[in-house]
């Protein structure tokens, strides 16, 4: 069977922004493409910034950010302390520091929050992503979660099994704290990634998979 497919491949580009409202969100949305770039071309440089990170989840994030870019070379983590789930409140500090952002980052792609989200921190994030880097290639990616928002995605990056694993793994280990949280289990993650695995016909039967508002081809 042959499938629509265009090949992104990792080695082209040279940096990726990765955003995210929470200490865990860039993991769970992207951690195996993430996971899979830097295996495919090892000199990329990622820069990972999380909004909300405070207390113990403050050290989570340090801590699984580590572990996810440690193939990587010299990645760049910034962590902030906005308040979890008051975002819009927070409108005019956030702006502010993707502001600071731009100033200072010039990524080939960008990795954020899916737009239609319902989660006011994670649209929020998406937003700002849109309005400040107008220039970008931009992929939204998604959190399964029980407002049930998952959407029809456009893009998908193709995983194999040990790239699934390693993710679930480095999940497990590095956020002790939402191990009671009914979605965050092993099943949840392996579920999704073979669904859009499934969308795609994904050769190792796995895919995470991102919305691309616009994409110019050359």
């Amino acid at each position: 069977m042959k499938t629509a497919v265009i090949e992104l491949a990792p080695r082209s580009f040279g940096s990726v922004l990765c955003l995210g409202a929470h200490a865990d969100d860039i993991e769970v949305g992207c951690g195996g493409t993430i996971l899979h770039w830097s295996q495919q071309n090892p000199d990329l440089r990622f820069d990972w910034v999380v909004f909300a990170a405070r207390g113990d989840r403050r050290a989570e994030a340090e801590r699984s950010a580590q572990a996810f870019l440690a193939s990587t070379k010299k990645p760049h983590v910034e962590l902030h302390s906005f308040r979890d789930s008051f975002f819009p409140s927070d409108f005019t500090e956030i702006k502010q520091a993707f502001e600071e952002l731009k100033a200072v980052v010039s990524p080939d792609i960008i990795l954020t929050h899916y737009g239609t989200d319902r989660h006011q921190d994670h649209r929020l994030i998406s937003e700002l992503t849109w309005n400040t880097f107008r220039h970008h290639l931009i992929l939204e990616y998604e959190i399964p979660k029980y407002d049930g928002d998952l959407g029809q995605p456009n893009v998908f990056v193709a995983l194999d099994e040990a790239i699934c694993d390693k993710k679930i793994n480095l999940l497990y280990e590095n956020f002790p704290t939402q191990a009671g949280r009914t979605w965050f289990d092993r099943d949840t993650f392996r579920g999704l990634m073979r669904l859009r695995g499934v969308e795609c016909a994904a050769p190792n039967r796995f895919a995470e998979a991102f919305y691309a508002r616009k994409l110019r081809l050359s």
